[in-house]
């Protein structure tokens, strides 16, 4: 028996960096809002405190902060023609869960996305020609501009309090700064982090080999701050339990120590933890959703109607509820046509490991997103005419955490185990370091998210099946960028230099990045894109699809900043236009 409740005006699913901010912007405009989160309550106080929190079995290998494969799991397949297995372990991405989601446990690394990154597909061909792309390639236009979203770049910049030195204001370059980045308004609200000796080596390097090296932006923070909701963050103290860890310092800002000590005291907002949507409901048009359904802890199951439906989960979870829902037509990967599963992206890293004989760099003094970095190989700043490929990422030297269960650098040849393995980790553990290139991932046609005809969750529902795979552009790419990271570590003088560029196929069991992306993709038209430039589904007016879902395809950064600006958007967009208006916000 499924249980009615009260009426919310909005309910959004998932509390995480999109749902926490919809929550705060829409409780402001004094609608009375409920956020159903699947997972468990965290607090930095209760959850992360120091005396405990840098526990790497705990945290980063076993993985406590994140969603467990006997909870939920998808199922992985290489190529529309393969059958679909599930996914046992996570290891190449790692869906968070509970309060905060993968906003908890991220290394805090907070850059914006190049000004052609919105518009790739018509820079790309007005630049290069169509038939410079490869064919089955499906790269789309987002429909928003970098300048529509600079304002909410710098308002999650701002919540965050993150660190870093402007490279462009207002059109003009800095010294210092990141040159290739599109001009924002004003400067990061606090400075770049200090920086170790590794990464100041790599700099030096960088300026000698003809590059422009700039501190990595970082909302682990470099000083104390206040933000503009009047919540206090902390110095980040170097302690290198960022990544897969929650900050008990209160200095690598998440929801827990940015939005939520103002949203839980509001008394027009409620959260409702261990409870998991099963469905968005729709009226008899099937254009517009009434509320969703849940199940809570006991296994009872409610239906919580509301006039406004914001879905906030993971973005696997985002494309596999509106497919659940029918809201939306799904992808056919056949035909080209249907939205929702559309141009699934993820990412290509690759690393580069110096061996020395003469240094030591304490790589254990680390931050999340502490580093060097450049930007010159990344998107489309430098000409790809006669490389073959298109795409790019950044490169660099970031030092965030040298974990002794995970951290064992040996050079190649050295025994897997035994009394010559462990002389190995002693003499090379302070004395090397690891680079890396974090590159984009544009999407293909044969790249794509449905539901899996065989196997299905505790709630008999289909499990989200995801069918991907490297293509040779990406390879292109990979090497590309490995081998122009080598070349400035090799001027920094190394004993031994070790390239690992990408290689091919994708394997779920090689961790990567958790930067997933695609699936309710937002663009310009409902043929070609599940939710227009406000992210509000093109055939469900009253339902916003927030996240990297809606990434047509990936760039070559991390995609919290661009998340979260998004996040501030659409709010802005739900406030100003559809609350005065409720219905489409852009014409189909």
């Amino acid at each position: 028996m499924v249980r009615k409740l009260p009426s919310k005006d909005v309910v959004i699913i998932g509390l995480c960096w999109t749902g926490a901010i919809l929550a705060h912007e829409l409780t402001d405009e004094g609608l009375d809002v409920v956020a159903i989160e699947r997972g468990p309550w965290r607090d930095t106080a209760s959850d992360f405190p120091p005396s405990y929190a840098p526990d790497e079995l705990r945290y980063a290998i076993r993985g406590e902060l994140f969603l467990q494969p006997k909870q939920e799991t998808f199922t992985f397949r290489h190529k529309p023609n393969e059958m679909a297995l599930p996914i046992r372990q996570f290891v190449s991405f790692l869906p968070g869960t509970g309060v905060g989601g993968a906003g908890v446990h991220w290394n805090g690394q907070t850059w914006r996305f190049l000004p052609t990154d919105f518009n790739l597909k018509t820079h790309l061909t007005s630049r290069y020609g169509k038939d410079f792309l490869p064919a089955d390639m499906s790269i789309q236009d987002w429909g928003i501009t970098y300048d529509e979203l600079e304002p909410y770049y710098d308002k999650f910049e701002y919540l965050c309090g993150t660190s870093g030195k402007a490279g462009n204001l207002n059109g003009v370059i800095q010294e210092g700064g990141n040159p290739f980045e599109g001009p924002r308004k004003r400067a990061y609200p606090t400075p770049p982090q200090r920086q170790p000796y590794g990464p100041t080596l790599f700099a030096k390097a960088a300026i000698e080999t003809g590059h422009r090296p700039f501190p990595q932006p970082s909302s682990n923070l470099s000083q104390g701050y206040t933000n503009p909701l009047g919540v206090t963050l902390g110095e980040c103290t170097f302690c290198g339990f960022c990544e897969r860890f929650g900050c008990g310092n209160y200095s690598k800002a998440s929801v827990q120590t940015t939005i939520l000590p103002v949203l839980v005291r509001k008394s027009n907002f409620e959260a409702r933890t261990n409870s998991e949507v099963l469905k968005i409901e729709k009226d008899s048009t099937g254009k517009k959703a009434t509320g969703v359904t849940y199940i809570d802890a006991s296994g009872e199951t409610f239906f919580q109607p509301a006039d406004l439906v914001i879905v906030c989960a993971f973005m696997l979870d985002n494309a596999r509820l509106m497919l659940l829902s029918g809201i939306g037509k799904p992808y056919d990967p056949v035909s080209g046509e249907g939205v929702i599963g559309k141009n699934y992206s993820y990412q290509l890293t690759s690393g580069v490991t110096a061996f020395f004989d003469d240094k030591i760099f304490n790589p254990f003094i680390a931050s999340g997103a502490i580093g060097m970095m450049i930007d010159d190989y990344n998107g489309d700043n430098f000409d790809h005419g006669p490389m073959g490929f298109v795409g790019g990422g950044y490169m660099g030297m970031g030092q965030t955490g040298a974990r002794p269960i995970q951290t064992r650098p040996v050079p190649p040849g050295t025994p897997r185990w035994g009394s010559e393995w462990k002389a190995a980790t002693a003499q090379h553990y302070n004395s090397t370091i690891s680079f890396s290139t974090h590159g984009s991932n544009y999407s293909y046609r044969d790249a794509y998210l449905d539901l899996d005809p065989t196997y299905k969750d505790t709630h008999g529902r289909p499990l989200m099946r995801i069918t991907y795979d490297f293509h040779d552009n990406d390879l292109k790419m990979s090497g590309f960028l490995t081998d122009q990271l080598a070349s400035i570590v090799n001027a920094m003088g190394a004993k031994q230099v070790v390239k690992s560029p990408r290689k091919g196929p994708y394997d779920t069991s090689i961790y990567q990045t958790t930067h997933v992306c695609g699936g309710v993709i937002m663009g310009e038209d409902s043929a070609t894109s599940a939710v227009n430039k406000y992210l509000q589904s093109w055939d469900a007016s009253n339902v916003f699809v927030i996240g990297a879902s809606a990434f047509p395809q990936n760039a070559g950064y991390n995609p919290t900043n661009t998340v979260g600006a998004l996040a501030f958007w659409a709010a802005d967009a739900i406030r100003t236009q559809y609350l005065k208006n409720p219905g489409p916000l852009v014409q189909s």
